[in-house]
This record gives structure tokens, C-alpha cells and sequence, in this order.
């Protein structure tokens, strides 16, 4: 059996769980089990005849499954979350639960390749059984590949002048880890404004090595055929770009364009919004830095 890991608090726990609006014996998914501190609250909900699924691609969280026969931890992606819910005989759910991201635990591990805190070989990669990692992006990549992520990702301004930068870099030899990658984007790195350039650098590379705005519309484009009329989706995300797909979803079924109007200019969407845009408070931020940046978003299917 794996040992049991460190995890962090979950974020804005109470409030992702309460947006569910638990029934006992209802089947609900956590898609994003980690730790399983959101799973963890969702059976205190529970009666003997509810049920809980938990999705986590990442090995490390098969250490913290649940002992109980209500739950069940399915070791993929939770892009498949249909086909594997269909595996164990569920076609529709109660609730589901998402907190995307990366998690304080892969953060912290120096050779997961997450953090900019440690030197560690570039990797980045949420199932470790990928092929693709940080390190075929950064010296595989061709430049205006390197650029697209950077820019679309990342949200840099410099994506390209990087992407050159890093290309005339590799080609006298490889970026091995973070502490050469930096050295070769230092021009990119002044000092006060280090951090934030490196954090967004690195989001752009993680992104592209997950597929993780791809993943992210797969899983909500079949939510709607998944949750029950009345059913809940409660969602937290990091960053602007996934938060503004989960927006769009709820709002209009689809990422892009316009839904279609009826003659009176009325169009039907499977999602109502349920409350407004939830922040985690000042205390949850001190407690937990993590959390400074998540945003909750809870959805009821019409």
C-alpha cells in the first residue's frame, strides 16, 4: 500500500460542498479527490445508501482513498468521467464536485517540477505515466509552438521574444531543469516582478503538458448529460482562463459564440447560475496562501 501523503487544507471546503446541496442518498463525484478533504466532507453528508465517486489521475492520491463501501476512487482523469461512471453502472449523478488546479501536495514535492521554489527537472505532469512532460515542451517544441503557449496560457506579453530565447538556448544544449530554464529567460525575470513572470511561465507549460483547458471543457461539455434535473456542479478555479470557461458554460452552454434565440429573442441553457462569484475570505487566505486566488462557481441543471 503507497504511504499516505501530506496534503494541504482544502480550499473554501464548506462553501464548494454546501453548493452541492447534499441529498443522503444521493450519487455524487468528486472529480478532483487529491487529498480527499472535499470527498471527506461530502460523506459526512451521506446516508448508508448515498455514494461517492472520486476521480484523481495522479498515483499519489490512491493513498488517501476512503475505507468506506460508499466510495469508490477511480485512478483516471476525470475528462472520462462519463465513460468510467458508465463502467460502474451510473449514468447520472446528484452533484459534482471540481477543484482544478494543482495541488498543495504536488506543489511541494521538488520532483514533481511544479514549484519555482525548487531546482528539479522539468516534468510537471499530473499522471505520471504521460509521455509528454515539461521537458519535451521546452526542447521539443517548435518556436511558434513555444510562443502559442506562452501567450495563450501564460497570458505573456513576451511569449514570443521567449520562445526565441529559449530555441537559440537549446539548440547549443538542452534545458534540463528549472534552474537552467530560469538562467535562460533571466533577460525576462527583473527582479520585482521575478515571481509573478515565473509563476505564469510556468503555468503556461503545465497547462500545455495536461491539456488542461482541453480536459476542462471535455468534463464540463458532459455534465449536462450527467446530472440530474436539480442536480449541482460546484467548481473552483485558479486563474483567469479556466474561470472564464466555467462562466461562459454556466452561462450559455458553450465556450464560444452565442446561444441561439427563440422568435422572442429567448435561448434555453441546461445551467442556472446559484449564487454569485464566491471568494475564499481574508482568514481562509492567511491560513491557507493557496486559496488567495479560487473562485467558486455553482451551478444548478434546469
Amino acid at each position: 500500500m503507497k504511504r499516505k501523503m501530506e496534503y494541504h487544507n482544502p480550499v473554501l471546503l464548506k462553501e464548494t460542498v454546501a453548493g452541492l446541496k447534499i441529498k443522503p442518498d444521493g450519487i455524487y463525484v468528486d472529480v478532483t479527490f487529491g487529498g480527499g478533504g472535499h470527498s471527506r466532507e461530502i460523506m459526512k453528508h451521506l446516508g448508508p445508501n448515498g455514494k461517492l465517486f472520486g476521480f484523481d489521475q495522479d498515483t499519489d492520491a490512491l493513498a488517501n482513498a476512503i475505507d468506506d463501501e460508499r466510495f469508490v476512487l477511480i485512478n483516471e482523469n476525470f475528462r472520462f468521467i462519463k465513460r468510467f461512471l458508465r463502467f460502474h453502472g451510473v449514468k447520472q449523478v446528484d452533484g459534482i464536485l471540481g477543484d482544478f488546479g494543482v495541488s498543495s501536495h504536488q506543489f511541494d514535492v521538488a520532483d514533481r517540477g511544479f514549484s519555482t521554489r525548487f531546482d528539479a527537472a522539468l516534468d510537471m505532469r499530473m499522471n505520471q505515466n504521460d509521455t509528454l512532460s515539461a521537458y519535451e515542451v521546452v526542447n521539443d517544441y517548435a518556436e511558434t509552438e513555444l510562443k502559442r503557449v506562452f501567450v495563450d496560457f501564460g497570458e505573456l506579453k513576451n511569449g514570443g521574444a521567449m520562445a526565441n530565447v529559449i530555441v537559440a538556448a537549446r539548440a547549443d544544449k538542452k534545458i534540463k531543469n528549472s534552474e537552467q530554464l530560469k538562467e535562460v529567460l533571466s533577460r525576462f525575470l527583473p527582479g520585482h516582478k521575478a515571481n509573478k513572470i515565473l509563476a505564469q511561465i510556468y503555468q503556461a507549460i503545465r497547462i500545455e503538458v495536461n491539456q488542461e483547458i482541453e480536459v476542462l471543457k471535455e468534463f464540463l461539455m458532459q455534465t449536462e448529460e450527467l446530472l440530474v434535473s436539480g442536480g449541482r456542479l460546484s467548481v473552483i478555479s485558479y486563474h483567469s482562463l479556466e474561470d472564464r470557461l466555467v462562466k461562459r458554460f454556466i452561462r450559455n452552454g458553450m465556450f464560444e459564440g452565442e446561444p441561439e434565440r427563440d422568435f422572442f429573442g429567448n435561448f434555453e441553457v441546461p445551467f442556472k447560475s446559484i449564487e454569485k462569484l464566491i471568494v475564499p475570505s481574508a482568514a481562509e487566505i492567511e491560513i491557507n496562501n493557496r486559496a488567495r486566488s479560487a473562485k467558486l462557481r455553482v451551478a444548478e441543471k434546469k
